[in-house]
């Protein structure tokens, strides 16, 4: 899967599906996108699963100030460095109300191991630009 990525914001709203029969999207000069695959030891198909652990505010809530995490993503486990106890209805209220987006784990089989790989492009006149290529990556 790829979705494009803009300031501030990691879904910024275009989504290419890496299967067939997903909706077309185009990909346009100058756009910044998340390449994300996944590799895993089961059928390799995944889908949601399991306790959330990880959350995003939701761009399009309006603006709720944050002090910590701004619209990125966050785990509970940085909630809890933090010295906060007792939010998980507090989380699950702002889920509810479409403040915060959950992000269960993406799971196969049960049993298997799942991992995601995932590059940032740009997409310049001549070229798809890899911008997180390093020289350990």
């Amino acid at each position: 899967m790829a979705h494009s990525i803009a300031p501030y914001r990691i879904h910024a709203g275009k989504t290419v599906p890496i299967v067939k029969g997903g909706e077309a999207e185009i990909m346009e000069e100058n756009e910044v996108y998340a390449i994300e695959t996944f590799g895993s030891t089961g059928r390799g198909y995944v889908h949601d699963d399991m306790e959330t652990s990880h959350y995003m505010k939701n761009y399009d809530a309006g603006h709720r100030s944050s002090q910590n995490f701004g619209t990125l993503a966050f785990c509970r486990r940085w909630l809890d460095r933090l010295g906060e106890s007792k939010y998980l209805m507090a989380l699950k209220d702002l889920c509810e109300k479409g403040i915060i987006d959950p992000y269960p784990p993406l799971c196969d089989v049960k049993g298997c191991y799942t991992a995601q790989f995932e590059h940032t492009i740009v997409l310049r006149p001549t070229c798809k630009e890899v911008v997180t290529r390093g020289d350990d990556y």
